[in-house]
């Protein structure tokens, strides 16, 4: 039998499905109320958030799901970035006349999937959220039926992502069979003395194998163009920030509590995987006249970046890369409202020469996209520049001086495709005057962007802090 008392860690997991449910059955029953769902998604996402913060430390399921300072810090940043997709689709989907019930339930599915992920301290339900969360942002990115690019999408996502799962099958498989549990903290127990199994590293390499895919790591990076380019902007964005700070919490997880004496091995490798992360990125982006798709190879480098703390496999390294991650929704959020603001019913406005002259025409776009753009870059005292800074620190107080400067000269050359898009707005003619209209739930997410980016900007301490305090569980 149940305790009811085993049930009180996963209660913002089963809110969140209960809201999904609900939005479904709303839209069934009164389809003639559209503007209703957004917002209830939005209230639902914010109790939620609040059950999240008031969390403590505890474990239901004989251990197998836990809820701690790591993975609260970590259901933050995915509500986050669910709550600005959700104020960003309510003027995207309008204008697009998708339907709603299944777009804003499918959201809340995928966020319910790594709510999971975050908290899974057995590789079963890690999987098990994983999948949860792939299989509803496959139906988000194919969710218009009538767009051919974004059928591609969703079916190159799909098609990928199912090769992704079965190598984090087979090496979860054989992580099990050599050390006969899929607990992750008993994996550090039974496999850390002597010398490494082969077996071992090769379990621990194909899990490396499906994470990488998730986070959009290269070379495992190449579905991300043409599924970011293909998806609804907002789904987009919300790719980038939600999903993408999942996978990096069961990266963290997984590698420093259940394969800690193998840091050696999967530092080294780490530390090449985010030099042709950062490479890939950053000079693919450089030949992009697509400003969406430029921000798909953006955050394609910035995966890159993220693993810098990860490599360190400190402490101190684990808690910049959190901190970065949150700065990132906030920036890169704000990047892809600028692009559903510009954007019409037929999604164009996405070419570089749509933004000729637009510190001209919008001067209030053009200033925000600036913004967002110098904090992407890393130019102080944006928000991009604190997230950095601290990886590059981590890093270099690991050890990996070389990949520290790998990792400088790339940020330098991505300040080329970032400053060109300002440069076409403010120093060039506009080629046509277009109207824009700034939705109350699109002005709120430009809001909650500009005041994240600057705000952490300026005062870094408080998101630092908090990463560090959620590492020791406080």
């Amino acid at each position: 039998m149940i305790n009811p008392n085993s049930l009180v860690p996963i209660l913002p997991e089963m809110l969140l499905v209960c809201i999904g449910l609900a939005i479904i059955i709303l839209d069934l029953l009164s389809p003639r109320r559209p503007r209703l769902l957004p917002w209830l998604t939005i209230v639902g996402c914010l109790a939620v958030l609040g059950m999240v913060g008031s969390e403590h430390h505890a474990v239901a399921f004989n251990g197998m799901f836990v809820t701690d300072g790591y993975s609260v810090f970590f259901k933050t940043v995915c509500l986050v970035g669910l709550i600005m997709a959700a104020l960003m689709s309510e003027q995207y989907r309008s204008q697009r006349g998708m339907v709603q019930g299944e777009y804003y339930s499918l959201m809340m599915f995928a966020a319910v999937g790594m709510l999971i992920m975050v908290s899974a301290a057995d590789l079963i339900v890690l999987y098990l959220g994983l999948e949860l969360m792939a299989l509803s942002v496959y139906c988000l990115v194919g969710l218009r039926k009538n767009s051919i690019r974004a059928n591609e999408a969703a079916l190159k996502y799909f098609l990928m992502g199912g090769f992704s799962s079965a190598f984090l099958l087979y090496g979860i498989s054989l992580a099990y069979g050599l050390t006969g549990t899929t607990e992750i903290a008993a994996l550090a127990r039974l496999a850390g003395g002597g010398q490494p199994s082969p077996v071992l590293l090769a379990a621990l390499a194909m899990m490396l194998v499906g994470f990488c895919f998730k986070v959009a790591v290269a070379p495992f990076h190449f579905w991300t163009p043409d599924v970011y380019d293909g998806a609804p902007a907002p789904i987009t964005a919300f790719m980038s920030v939600g999903p993408k700070a999942a996978g990096f919490a069961v990266f963290g997880r997984v590698l420093m509590t259940g394969f800690p004496a193998l840091q050696p091995q999967w530092s080294t490798v780490l530390a090449l995987l985010a030099l042709l992360t950062m490479g890939v990125g950053n000079i693919t982006a450089l030949c992009q006249r697509s400003v969406k798709r430029m921000l798909a190879y953006s955050a394609i480098a910035h995966a890159g970046y993220g693993l810098l703390g990860l490599l360190a496999g400190t402490a101190e390294g684990l808690s910049a890369t959190m901190a970065y991650l949150l700065l990132y929704a906030f920036m890169n959020m704000g990047a892809f409202a600028i692009l559903v603001l510009l954007g019409s019913s037929s999604d164009s406005r996405q070419s570089l020469d749509d933004y000729r002259g637009l510190a001209k025409t919008h001067p209030l776009a053009a200033i925000l996209m600036l913004v967002f753009l110098f904090s992407l870059t890393g130019i102080p005292p944006t928000a991009g520049f604190i997230g950095k800074f601290y990886l590059l620190k981590a890093a270099l107080a690991a050890g990996f001086t070389k990949t520290v400067i790998g990792a400088v000269l790339f940020s330098a050359i991505s300040a080329y495709y970032y400053l060109r898009v300002v440069r076409v707005m403010y120093m060039e003619e506009p080629q046509e005057r277009f109207e824009i209209s700034y939705s109350p739930g699109l002005s709120t997410a430009l809001g909650l962007a500009m005041l994240g980016v600057i705000g952490f900007g300026l005062f870094p301490g408080t998101v630092i802090g908090r990463a560090a305090l959620s590492l020791l569980g406080q």
